[in-house]
């Protein structure tokens, strides 16, 4: 499953967008809900910052 690299994240929304599961939300930082990731990748694609990593 990806994750988020705190460090990097500015919460811009991009993975959301890209997540054709509505995994994945955004406050301070993007969280991944593991119950509804298929771990596609597609978030990681989207990530203008690399501040997700399988």
């Amino acid at each position: 499953m990806p994750k988020v690299i705190a460090d990097n994240c500015v919460a811009c929304g991009a993975c959301v967008d890209a997540c054709p599961n509505g995994a994945i939300t955004v406050d301070d930082i993007a969280v991944i809900d593991a119950s509804k990731c298929t771990d596609c990748g597609a978030c990681i694609d989207a990530c203008p910052s690399e501040a997700i990593e399988n």
